[in-house]
């Protein structure tokens, strides 16, 4: 083909994708992501002496608080992100949640395995600032409230 001639999208695609696209790739990112979040708080409640005991050996302040913090953005943001419901102001906080947790408890970069879980969290707030930047998508709460 050369470099003159241009291709017209069919009628069913925007340019920002097919509709079908616009609404379902959102929806599959959020339920992608909440369950991590969701899995981890739920664990921390079941577990609460074992997390406050590590957020204080990793040598934070107010454990107890930490703890407190956590489940309420993890469980609380994880419902509300796997909803759509505020989702650009839940996920930027679950961004800064999740950056926050890898310099804490995975900045041993001599260990392979915090090495891997501090890039892990990176792109997982990656993600979340896709979440930000672009919203929950018509498949959500947010939709509904407008």
């Amino acid at each position: 083909m050369s470099q003159s001639a241009t291709l017209s999208a069919p009628a069913s695609v925007t340019v920002n994708g097919p509709a079908a696209l616009q609404s379902a790739v959102p929806l599959a990112g959020r339920i992608l992501l909440a369950p991590l979040f969701l899995l981890s708080g739920l664990s921390k409640i079941a577990a609460p002496a074992v997390t406050i005991g590590m957020i204080a050996g990793s040598g934070l302040p107010f454990a107890t608080l930490g703890f407190a913090l956590a489940v309420l953005v993890e469980v609380g943001g994880g419902t509300a992100l796997l909803a759509g419901y505020r989702t650009r102001l839940v996920a930027a906080v679950m961004a800064l949640f999740t950056l926050a947790t890898a310099l804490a408890f995975h900045a041993n970069f001599a260990d392979q395995n915090q090495f891997i879980h501090f890039f892990k969290n990176l792109a997982i707030a990656g993600g979340l600032l896709q979440l930000v930047a672009y919203g929950a998508g018509r498949l959500s709460l947010d939709a509904r409230r407008r």
